[in-house]
C-alpha cells in the first residue's frame, strides 16, 4: 500500500513540477502559489460530484431527522428493533444513513496524497524540489518557527498574510457552515447540545499551517476558501424534496 501511494506521490509531483514550468513562462514570481492553488482546485473540482452527494445526504438527513428523533424515543429500549425501523425508514424514503459519510471517505485519499505532496522534504528519494521555489521570496519549504529561529524576518509579512487569510476563511465557515448547522439541528429534532468549542473548529487550520510549510499553507487557503464557496453553493442548489 506504501509503495503504491510513493508511486502516486511520485507522479503528483512530477506533474507539479511540469504545471510550475508552464505557469512560470505567464505567472513569473507568483507561479509557485499559482501552481498549488491550481493543482488543489483542480482536484476539488474532479471531486465534486462527491461534494454533490455529502451535501444531498447530509439534507437527507436533516429532514429525516425528526422521525429518526422519534424512533429513537420509541424503540430506544430495543437496539435491535431501532436498527430494523431506522432501515426501514431510509429504505422507504430511498436513502441511506451512510449517504453523507462516504463521499466524505472516497475524498480522502486524493486529498492526503495533495497535502503529503505540500509537506514532505523528499520524495522518491529525491529532495522535493517544489518546496524550494520561492514565493514573495520565501521559499515554499519555509516554516514560520524556523524563520523565527534563524532572526530572518524578511518572510513573516508572506506567512502573516496566509495566516489572515485562513482565519478570515475560517470565520466565513464559521459564521455561514459551522453556526447554521447547529441552529438547525434543534428545529429538526435533534436535542443533543453541542459544546460550544465545536464551533471554533475551523479555525484549527490557522494553528496548522503556522507549523507546516509554507507550500501547505497555501493548499489550506485554497481548499478551505473552495469548501466554504462549495458548500454555500451547493446548499442552495441541491434539492431532496
Amino acid at each position: 500500500m506504501f509503495g503504491l501511494f510513493s508511486a502516486f506521490l511520485a507522479a503528483a509531483h512530477a506533474l507539479t513540477m511540469a504545471v510550475h514550468s508552464t505557469l512560470a513562462v505567464f505567472l513569473g514570481p507568483v507561479s509557485a502559489a499559482a501552481t498549488i492553488a491550481f493543482l488543489t482546485l483542480a482536484a476539488r473540482v474532479l471531486t465534486l460530484p462527491l461534494s454533490y452527494l455529502q451535501v444531498r445526504g447530509e439534507k437527507i438527513r436533516a429532514r429525516l431527522a425528526p422521525q429518526l428523533y422519534a424512533l429513537r424515543e420509541r424503540y430506544g429500549h430495543n437496539p435491535e428493533r431501532l436498527v430494523a425501523k431506522t432501515r426501514e425508514l431510509y429504505a422507504r424514503e430511498g436513502a441511506s444513513p451512510f449517504a453523507g459519510c462516504l463521499p466524505a471517505l472516497a475524498q480522502a485519499p486524493m486529498f492526503t496524497l495533495l497535502y503529503t505532496l505540500f509537506t514532505v522534504p523528499e520524495i522518491d528519494g529525491s529532495a522535493n524540489a517544489l518546496l524550494a521555489l520561492p514565493f514573495a521570496g520565501t521559499p515554499l519549504g519555509s516554516t514560520l518557527p524556523r524563520i523565527l529561529a534563524s532572526g530572518d524576518l524578511g518572510a513573516l509579512p508572506v506567512f502573516a498574510a496566509l495566516l489572515a487569510a485562513l482565519a478570515a476563511v475560517a470565520w466565513a465557515n464559521r459564521r455561514w457552515l459551522t453556526l447554521p448547522a447547529l441552529s438547525a439541528a434543534p428545529a429538526a429534532g435533534q436535542p443533543t447540545p453541542v459544546p460550544a468549542f465545536v464551533t471554533y473548529l475551523p479555525f484549527l487550520t490557522v494553528v496548522i499551517a503556522a507549523f507546516v510549510p509554507l507550500a501547505s499553507g497555501i493548499y489550506l487557503v485554497t481548499s478551505t476558501t473552495w469548501t466554504v464557496v462549495e458548500r454555500l453553493t451547493l446548499r442552495r442548489l441541491v434539492r431532496v424534496d
